[in-house]
């Protein structure tokens, strides 16, 4: 169904009831997934009646629940346990996942008591619209429900699979990344033919969904920045030091392990050959402990975990690196170093779906020779390195503010409703 209506945006301020669904509480507010949806729904809350239904696997803390009410009118949790990566439970999921169809990051999130609950939320015309929040609640959303349905994709999933196999260096890796790959490849391209829009977070996803899933009704929001929030002092941390590098990002997400992985290993070295008083500081909880171990071995490698506040990280910092390689969707990492006016090096991947120009909002670079000589011409032209941090930080601001990422969703919303309120007269009683 399309929802090219032809409304405006001033036919389409009627307050909406949305059902918004999750595998997770928001708070901590600490990864790039939670960022966008926590401050999507704070700016939709104002005008619209939310409900957030999610998963919980009772390992939030207690202010995940106390402070829901930021950006909900009504939280419902449904009880759901999940095994913890690395864990032997994960590990026997896997195993015991190979004889699905579906791939394994799918069905562990399968809740037939979320299934039970949206028709009771749903049933009557109580929702407008409902919302999929990523590809993985899609398990357990029923067909033929009495309301719009939107599927919001914060990255084509099936690409990151297909980054992960062709990155992999352990064939038995590979061979499973491949495997996955192609089940998550299904799995989303018949979810999103389903539902009467898709969301994207950048045209170039938006392309590639309409391209790889023959699909029409998708739209693209720009990625978004708190720009209040993120600003050269608002952190209280300091002042800068001239050779520290950072990365923020959650480390428990494979793509960012990865890229630290690699860029300790690698493209530090490098740098160092001409600065060995570089330091690198990463920030982001759950380092995996092989990460740790590499860290731990390289002198002047700093890996702090999950902090309440990475603005003083940010404060500090020379430059921001991103050297990922593997992964989709955009970065909010960069919109937030680019609001604290901090220059970015980063790979087109990483970059990947943002606006960002190199030369001008950043300088971006793929191999590790061709990253450490960006790092390295930046912190040798420290003038150079300010005014591209002060001219990023100008852009986002004027263009990038939540307020209208979430005004361009909310008009997605209203015309999907529309649609469907519209075909649903048109049927025959």
């Amino acid at each position: 169904m399309s929802v090219s209506t032809g409304a405006t945006s001033a036919e389409l301020t009627d307050p909406l009831r949305i059902l918004w669904l999750k595998t997770e509480l928001l708070h901590p507010v600490d990864r790039g997934g939670r960022i966008r949806t926590y401050q999507m729904l704070r700016q939709l809350r104002r005008a619209h009646q939310v409900t957030y239904l999610a998963l919980d696997d009772g390992g939030s803390p207690p202010e995940a629940v106390a402070r829901a009410e930021e950006y909900c009118r009504e939280l419902v949790r449904v009880p759901h346990r999940l095994p913890v990566r690395g864990s032997m439970a994960f590990s026997v999921g896997a195993l015991a996942n190979l004889l699905s169809p579906l791939p394994y990051t799918v069905t562990r999130f399968r809740a037939p008591e979320m299934t039970r609950r949206i028709h009771e939320l749903v049933r009557g015309g109580r929702v407008d619209v409902l919302v999929c929040d990523f590809l993985f609640p899609s398990v357990n959303v029923p067909r033929d429900l009495e309301c719009a349905t939107v599927l919001f994709q914060h990255n084509v999933e099936a690409e990151i699979w297909r980054r992960h196999a062709e990155a992999a260096g352990n064939p038995a890796a590979r061979a499973y990344f491949a495997s996955q790959w192609r089940r998550v490849r299904a799995f989303e391209g018949a979810q999103c033919a389903r539902y009467d829009h898709v969301v994207a977070v950048s045209e170039a996803d938006r392309e590639l969904m309409r391209r790889q899933y023959g699909i029409e009704s998708v739209s693209a929001i720009p990625t978004g920045v708190d720009v209040e929030y993120f600003r050269p002092g608002g952190g209280g941390g300091g002042a800068r030091e001239p050779a520290n590098l950072v990365f923020t990002g959650a480390m428990d997400w494979m793509p960012n392990e990865d890229a630290m992985l690699r860029f300790v290993a690698d493209t530090l070295p490098r740098i160092r050959r001409s600065r060995p008083d570089v330091t690198l500081t990463v920030v982001g909880r759950n380092p995996p402990a092989r990460f740790r171990a590499l860290a731990g071995a390289t002198p002047g490698v700093t890996v702090t975990g999950g902090v309440p506040d990475v603005r003083p990280y940010l404060e500090r910092s020379s430059v921001f690196v991103v050297p990922i390689r593997i992964g989709g969707g955009t970065r909010l990492k960069i919109f937030e170093a680019m609001a604290m006016e901090k220059p970015v090096v980063s790979t087109t991947i990483g970059a990947e779906g943002l606006p960002v120009r190199h030369g001008v909002d950043a300088l971006l670079a793929d191999d590790p020779d061709a990253f450490a000589a960006a790092v390295l011409e930046l912190l040798a032209n420290p003038v150079r390195a300010q005014r591209m941090g002060m001219a990023a930080a100008a852009r986002v601001r004027s263009e990038f503010g939540w307020d209208r990422v979430a005004e361009q969703f909310s008009d997605i919303c209203a015309r999907a409703a529309r649609a469907r309120r519209f075909t649903s007269e048109m049927e025959p009683a």
